[in-house]
Order: structure tokens, then sequence, then C-alpha cells
């Protein structure tokens, strides 16, 4: 509840202000110069002021920062690394096939009844102890192997968490500064097109120009209109996705702002050692060979049964008291109940159902296959991928040199036709037509950085250089530059 008494203070602070501006406008110009100097000074202290205010509240972020809070503060991050203690228990689980079993009991209880010569009820404890363990079975190493493959798989699957989570986070913060950019340049291009509206139309009451080059643009300024709220929300949507990338809640703080701009950095790839680095590193195929494993524990878990098991035991009974008879025992001088240490083994076969009759091998080969073909389909996914990024990078770097020469060329026009506006030689019109083409193309250009950004992003991620970025630091991982 404290955003929107923020936002409101805030807003009556900026309307006190803009409706206070006006008279303070006025009132300078009434005054002498030395006091509208001194005034005028005032204003900008208080403008100043807001700023600082405004500043204070807005949560301006870098994209270091919003990696470290991601990895600190995501949810499904959290949700991978508690799925790590589950997976501690289950390998006990796993484990305990090989730990003996020991139990213990201490019943009691009261005799009485008529025998010759005996003195009345007696009151008798027994301690009794009972251990287990297990000397052969066939099942105790896949046991073992299962129960750190499991660890590993949690372990995996939360580094498969802290890749998605990052890489989602890098390109939203990577979308927040593309839209952000392109409405600043959507807006002073609508500017001009606005200007060049009223231009049209003086040209039309002045009869220099007909109505179809009004009309013209007329439709061309409302066009872009769009173009500009749609750039706008993507802004605040990707906003929005930084925001939960980050493990913020939206509704008790403010939006993150991103701070820096997009700039454009050539790479030289060498995509045959990156395709085999990204082999041994990438986590997704660390997780896919480890359920490759997995399957194959659990199909010699239940393969297993094909062979006998050996179970030693050993039972003591401790009797502190003497006198007592058997259960049942109708004798004076016999049955009678003492300590005693019992040894033996057990010894184990199933023949009738031990895992091929109803079918549980098979099945559970057919799992193992499955998984080693989806790993083998993701290995063949990776020699793919990376040459087509590769090659979207490169043509990505093509356009943005293109249309890098294009705006160095369409500010040297505008500049070239403004001395002209300045001498004479042309029209305000002719000057607001170039500076229109010229945001044009650099609308082109922000699109063609925001692309090779994009594509760097991509290109980490199939790399797997998120992770070894993190396993170096020891923190969040550093784009690539």
């Amino acid at each position: 509840m404290k955003l929107p008494l923020k936002l409101t203070a805030q807003s009556v602070a900026v309307a006190l202000w803009a409706a206070g501006r006006e008279c303070v406008e006025r009132t300078i110009s009434a005054l002498p110069t030395g006091k509208r100097l001194q005034s005028a000074a005032s204003v900008h202290i208080l403008v100043l002021v807001l700023s600082m205010l405004w500043a204070h509240h807005t949560s301006a972020v870098t994209l270091q920062e919003v990696l470290r809070d991601t990895l600190d503060r995501n949810p499904a991050i959290l949700e991978a690394k508690a799925g790590l203690e589950q997976a501690a228990g289950k390998r006990l689980i796993f484990r305990s096939i090989v730990w003996p079993d020991f139990d213990v009991s201490v019943p009691a209880g009261l005799q009485y009844g008529h025998r010759s010569g005996e003195s009345g009820p007696k009151g008798f404890g027994v301690g009794r102890g009972n251990l287990e363990q297990t000397l052969f079975n066939m099942a105790v190493p896949p046991s073992l192997r299962r129960g750190d493959v499991e660890v590993l798989i949690a372990q995996q699957q939360v580094n498969v968490a802290v890749v998605e989570q990052l890489h989602a986070a890098r390109v939203a913060f990577y979308a927040a500064l593309y839209n952000r950019s392109l409405e600043s340049i959507r807006d002073e291009q609508l500017q001009k097109l606005q200007e060049n509206v009223a231009a049209q139309k003086n040209r039309f009451e002045a009869g220099l120009a007909d109505r179809s080059a009004l009309t013209s643009a007329t439709i061309q300024a409302g066009e872009l209109v769009p173009q500009t709220e749609d750039a706008q929300r993507a802004y605040r949507q990707a906003q929005l996705n930084l925001a939960q990338a980050m493990g913020m809640d939206p509704g008790q703080s403010s939006l993150p702002e991103p701070e820096g701009e997009l700039k454009f950095v050539p790479m030289q790839l060498d995509v045959a050692a990156e395709t085999a680095a990204a082999l041994q590193r990438r986590v997704d195929l660390k997780l896919a060979r480890l359920f490759v494993r997995a399957a194959n524990q659990d199909e010699r878990i239940i393969a297993a049964d094909y062979y006998p098991t050996l179970v030693g035991s050993i039972h003591g009974e401790w009797v502190p008291v003497s006198g007592i008879h058997r259960q049942e025992s109708t004798s004076k001088t016999q049955d009678f109940i003492g300590s005693e240490l019992r040894e033996k083994a057990a010894y184990t076969w199933r023949v009738i159902d031990n895992g091929k009759v109803g079918g549980a091998v098979l099945r559970a080969h057919a799992a193992r296959e499955e998984n080693e073909l989806t790993c083998r389909k993701l290995e063949g996914n990776v020699t793919r991928e990376l040459p087509r990024i590769a090659n979207d990078i490169e043509a990505i770097g093509a356009r943005e040199r293109s249309l890098a020469s294009a705006t160095a060329a369409a500010e040297e026009s505008a500049q070239t036709v403004k001395e002209n506006v300045a001498n004479g030689l042309t029209s305000q019109y002719e000057y607001r037509v170039s500076l229109n083409g010229l945001l044009r193309t650099k609308s082109g250009l922000l699109d063609a950085i925001y692309q090779h950004n994009g594509a760097l992003a991509e290109w980490d991620r199939a790399t797997g250089r998120y992770f070894q970025f993190f396993d170096q630091a020891g923190g969040p991982p550093a784009p690539s530059k």
C-alpha cells in the first residue's frame, strides 16, 4: 500500500510545481533584472529538488545487479534449490539397503496362576533385540549409484533453472532498453511529423501546396501514433518481466528502470571450438546424461531380482528375573524363559516374478532408451544451433554497419540542409523531411543493435557460458563482449 501513496504525493508535488510555474514566469517578467535572476535560480533549485525526488523513487538497475538479484530471489531458482533437500532424502532411501536393521522391544507382564509351590503372581520384563544385515544382494551397487545420481540430477536441475532465469532476465533487460530508446525516437519523430503537418497546412492555406500533400502528411503522422504507443506498452511489459525475473513484487515496489544504453560490440566466433566446448559444459546436456544414468541404474535394480539374496540376523533376549514360565506352559520345573542369543542366515530367491514376468525390466529398459534418444537429440541440436546463431550474428553485424553508414550520411545531409535553411537556400519543410529520414534510419540502427545483443545472449545460452562465468567468478555471469 506504500506505492500508491508515494505516487499520489509525487503527483501532487508535480501538479503544484506545474501550476505555480506559470505564476512564477509572470512574476519574473515583471521583476527587474537582478530579482529576475534570483527568482530564476529559485525555480532551477525547485526543479533540481523534484528531479532528486523522482530519482529516489525510480529504481535504476544495471545488468549485473539484475543478474545478481535474479540469482538470489528468483522463485524458480529458489524452488529448484529446495529440491536439493528432497534429493538428499531420496539418496538416503536408496542407500538404506546396505544399512543394518536394528529394533529393540521391552515386553512386560504379570504371571499368575495356581501351581504347586508357587508363591503367587510375579511381575516380569524382557529385553529383546533383533539385528538384520544384508549379506548378499545384487541391488546394492546400483542402489548406491542411483542415490548419488539423484543428488547430481537435483544439482543440475538447479543449474538449468539458473541458466534459464538469468537468460530471461538478460533478454528482458535488453528489451526494456530497446523499447525505451525506440519510444524516445518515435516521440521525436512524431514531433517532427506534426511540425510537418502544420507546415503543409500553412502551405495549403497559402496556395503553395495541394490538399493531397496535407492529407499525406496527416496520415503519416497518424500512423506513427500507434507505433509510439506500442513501444511504450512493450517497455512496460519488459519492465514487468524484469521485475518478475528479479523476484520483485510489482504491487509492493516500483518497476525496475534499466540503466545504460544498447551498444554494438563486434565478436569473432570460432564455431567449431565453441561447439565442442558446449557439448561438455551445457547444463541441460549434463542433466540429460544424468537421466540416462539414472534409468540405467533403475533397470539394474529391478534386474537384481533375478539373483538370490542372503540376509543374516541376530536375535537376543535378556530376562532379568527367574522363574517365569513360557506362555501356555503347564509344568512347574520346565519351560522357563531366560536370556539367550540366536544367529541365523536367510536365503531368498524369487522365481515367480523377478522383474521379467511382469515386464518391469522391459519398461525400465524402454525408459533408458528414450532418455538416450533425447540426449542425442539435444546434442544434435547444439551442432545445428550454434552455426545458425553465428550466421545470424554475422548478418546482423553487416546490417548494423550498413545502417551506421546510412545514419552518418543522414546526419551529414540533415546538417547540410540546416545550413541551407540558415542561408535562406531551402525551406524548413525540407529540413523537417531530412530530420524525419534521419530518425527512421536511427530507428533501424537501434533495431539492429537490439537484435545483435539478443543474438549474443542466445549465443551465451547455447554455448553454456552463463554457468561457466558463474563457476569462475562465484557470482552472476558476465555477458559476452
